[in-house]
C-alpha cells in the first residue's frame, strides 16, 4: 500500500521564541524539556501541574506557568503550541485556533490534527538523528533510535567538534574555494573516529590544525 508522505523533515530554531504548552502532565513535561534545551521561551498553560519537575521549573522561573484553562487569545504572539491536555476535544480546538492564526501546532492525542509531529531523537553533541514512523508506531521509532544509539556512540560528539573546528579554520586560512574543498575532503577521509576511540585522545589545538592545513594544502 502506497503511503502519502506529507511531512517535511526540518530542524527549527526555537531560541528565544515563545512556545506555548497547554497541559501540565508528563507529556507537557517532555515537551518542555525539549524546548528549554533548545533555548525557547516556554509558557505552560494549565489549571494544575501534575508534574513535579514542571512545578520546580516554574518555581525556578525557568518557564512561565499561567494557572488557568486555555483561551483562544493565548496563542497571540506564539511561535508554536503543543496541545498536550487529556481532553481530546480541547486539543482539537487548540489545533483549529492555531491553524487559523498560522501558529505551528502539535497535538499529542492526534498527530494528524496538527501541523507537525515530534520524532524521537538521538543527540551526540552537534549530531542530531531524528526517527519518525509518521505516527504509525512510536515504540518502533524508539526501537530504531536504540539501534542507532549503539551505532553512533559518544565519540561522535568529539568527531563533529573536530570537523567543525577544522572547517572553521580552513575557511579562515584558505582563500581558494577549490583548495578549501580539497582540504575538507581530506579531513573527512581521515580516520579521526578511530583516533578518538583510542585511549588517550586529545582534541587538536588550533596550531595543530593550522600545521595540518599547511602540510596538506599543496599536495
Amino acid at each position: 500500500m502506497a503511503y502519502d508522505d506529507h511531512y517535511v523533515p526540518i530542524l527549527l530554531n526555537c531560541r528565544g521564541r515563545l512556545c506555548l504548552i497547554v497541559g501540565g502532565g508528563k507529556v507537557a513535561e517532555r515537551k518542555a524539556d525539549t524546548l528549554l534545551n533548545a533555548g525557547a521561551s516556554v509558557h505552560i498553560l494549565s489549571p494544575i501541574l501534575r508534574s513535579e519537575k514542571l512545578q520546580r521549573l516554574a518555581n525556578e522561573k525557568a518557564l512561565r506557568w499561567t494557572k488557568r484553562k486555555y483561551q483562544s487569545d493565548d496563542l497571540t504572539g506564539a511561535f508554536m503550541v503543543h496541545a498536550a491536555t487529556d481532553d481530546s476535544m480541547l486539543n482539537l480546538k487548540i489545533a483549529e485556533d492555531a491553524d487559523r492564526l498560522g501558529v505551528l501546532v502539535n497535538v499529542a492525542s492526534n498527530g494528524e490534527a496538527g501541523t507537525f509531529i515530534n520524532p524521537t531523537v538521538l543527540r551526540r553533541g552537534r549530531l542530531t538523528l531524528a526517527v519518525s514512523t509518521s505516527g504509525a508506531g512510536p515504540m518502533a521509532a524508539r526501537g530504531i533510535r536504540d539501534d542507532l544509539e549503539e551505532q553512533f556512540g559518544p565519540e561522535y560528539e568529539d568527531y563533529l567538534d573536530f570537523l567543525y573546528r577544522m572547517r572553521s579554520i580552513i575557511r579562515e586560512e584558505v582563500e581558494s574555494a577549490d583548495a578549501r574543498r580539497r582540504l575538507l575532503h581530506k579531513a573527512y577521509r581521515m580516520d579521526m573516529l578511530g583516533e578518538i576511540r583510542r585511549e588517550g585522545y586529545a582534541p587538536w589545538s588550533e596550531d595543530k590544525i593550522k600545521q595540518w592545513i599547511a602540510n596538506n594544502q599543496e599536495e
